[in-house]
């Protein structure tokens, strides 16, 4: 016999659709982008868009800050280790941290699959955002780095359950 699920459960799996929902975007925007910077660009070439910001074609081996260069194998193991645990907390985190917590979740999902992705299919990540002042960066970069700061916002105001959507 099936069963209906209760309030909880129907928060969690709105809350769950919203985070794949929210992540897929984040990936689906991270490929156009890419692919719209591999086609019209050529590796190293940069564009001015403004006084203070370029578009510039570079490939990372590494990490952010082009740290740890040339390990793509290594920081791929390690970004799928990381998408795992994301994965397996992400309800605790979500429940935590509330409206802030699932959208960092989100985020973070979405831009870490975006590398990965990145790293399979050329063995580096494409960057291309660049202000001149900070090493150049992508959109799943940024979805990474907004959505941990979600996460701790989220985290940090510990919202009630009840205020949880």
């Amino acid at each position: 016999m099936i069963r209906s699920l209760t309030s909880q459960e129907r928060l969690y799996a709105i809350r769950f659709g919203g985070i794949m929902t929210i992540a897929g975007v984040v990936v689906l925007l991270d490929r156009i982008s890419k692919a719209w910077i591999h086609h019209h660009f050529q590796l190293g070439e940069s564009r001015r868009v403004t006084s203070w910001f370029y578009l510039t074609f570079v490939q990372n081996t590494g990490t952010a800050f082009g740290l740890f260069q040339g390990n793509n194998r290594a920081l791929l193991i390690l970004a799928f280790l990381i998408l795992g645990a994301l994965l397996y907390g992400a309800r605790g985190l979500s429940e935590r941290g509330g409206f802030w917590g699932a959208l960092g979740v989100a985020l973070i999902l979405g831009g870490a699959v975006g590398n990965v992705m990145d790293r399979i299919h050329y063995g580096q990540v494409i960057d291309f955002l660049d202000f001149r002042v900070w090493p150049v960066f992508n959109l799943a970069d940024s979805a990474i780095t907004m959505g941990t700061l979600s996460m701790m916002v989220g985290l940090l105001r510990q919202e009630p359950p009840e205020e949880l959507l």
